[in-house]
C-alpha cells in the first residue's frame, strides 16, 4: 500500500479593530526574554525527547514529545522571542518577524515504533486567537522536514530608531495603529502554522481547530495508516489592523 497526500489549509481573517471579534496585537515587552536551541543527533538506540513552552505574554502553549528505539537522525532548531522584532525567519516566501520558530529534519527506522506528538496553541484566554494545530504519529520508518511558526505581538520594538534598525532589512515604510504605534509591514501579528513534508510507514495524522465562542468554529482532522508520502501546510492567521472605512456620504453635504 502506498499513497501520496497533498493538503493545504489556510484560513485568514482580516478584521477591523472596531469589531468585537478581533484580537489586537499583543504588546512587545521592553524587558523581553529569548530561548534558543540547536541540535544535531545521529545514532542507534533509545530515544526520549520532550520539549514544552508556555508564555502568557505571548498567549503561547507548545509541546513536542517523541519516544522510540531504533536508528535515528535529527537536525532541529527552537527559537523563542517575546519580541518578534528580534526574530526574523522565513515563512513561505517571505522573511517575517515571529515569536516562535521551529525546524525539524528527521529520519527514523526501527522495529519499535517511534511514537510522537506535537501541539501549538494560541490561547484566547491570554489574548491569542484560540487556534491550535497538532500532529500525532506512530511509525516504524519516517523521513520528515517540518517548520512550525507562531506570532502574536506587534513587532515594532521599543528603543530602536525604525529608520535605522527595524527597516534595515529593506522593509517598506511603516504603518501605524489607532494609538500611533508602529506596525512592521510584514508583521503577521496572530499566526499559527505548520508546514510538513513527510514519508512514513505507520500511522500519521494532524488535527487543527480555530474556535471563538458564538462566532467561529473551524475543525480539520486527517489520519493515515500505511505507507504514505505527504505534504501539508496548515496556517491560521488573523491581522486585526484598523481599516479606513469610507463614509457613504463622503464628498456630499450630509
Amino acid at each position: 500500500m502506498k499513497g501520496v497526500v497533498l493538503a493545504t489549509i489556510i484560513v485568514t481573517a482580516v478584521l477591523a479593530c472596531s469589531l468585537a471579534s478581533a484580537n489586537p496585537p499583543l504588546p512587545e515587552p521592553i524587558q523581553y526574554e529569548q530561548y534558543c536551541e540547536n541540535q544535531k543527533i545521529a545514532g542507534q538506540g533509545v530515544i526520549d525527547i520532550s520539549t514544552s513552552m508556555k508564555d502568557k505574554k505571548l498567549a503561547l502553549e507548545y509541546y513536542n514529545v517523541m519516544a522510540g528505539d531504533g536508528a535515528f537522525e535529527l537536525d532541529s532548531e527552537h527559537a523563542l522571542s517575546e519580541n518578534a522584532s528580534k526574530l526574523f525567519r522565513q515563512v513561505g516566501d517571505k522573511e517575517m518577524p515571529v515569536n516562535l520558530y521551529e525546524t525539524t529534519k528527521m529520519t527514523y527506522s526501527g522495529i519499535t515504533p517511534l511514537v510522537g506528538a506535537k501541539y501549538l496553541h494560541s490561547k484566547a484566554f491570554y489574548g491569542g486567537i484560540g487556534a491550535d494545530v497538532q500532529e500525532m504519529f506512530s511509525v516504524n520508518e519516517m523521513e520528515k522536514d517540518q517548520k512550525l511558526f507562531f506570532a502574536s505581538t506587534n513587532a515594532s520594538g521599543h528603543w530602536t530608531d525604525p529608520t535605522k534598525a527595524a527597516w534595515a532589512k529593506g522593509l517598506m515604510t511603516p504603518s501605524y495603529d489607532e494609538e500611533g504605534n508602529v506596525i512592521l509591514p510584514l508583521s503577521p501579528v496572530h499566526l499559527v502554522g505548520m508546514d510538513t513534508k513527510t514519508s512514513f510507514n505507520g500511522t500519521w495524522g494532524t488535527d487543527s481547530r480555530w474556535h471563538k465562542i458564538f462566532y467561529k468554529d473551524i475543525k480539520d482532522h486527517q489520519m493515515f495508516t500505511g505507507v504514505f508520502e505527504a505534504e501539508k501546510l496548515i496556517k491560521f492567521h488573523e491581522a486585526p489592523f484598523p481599516e479606513h472605512e469610507v463614509s457613504p456620504c463622503k464628498g456630499v453635504d450630509c
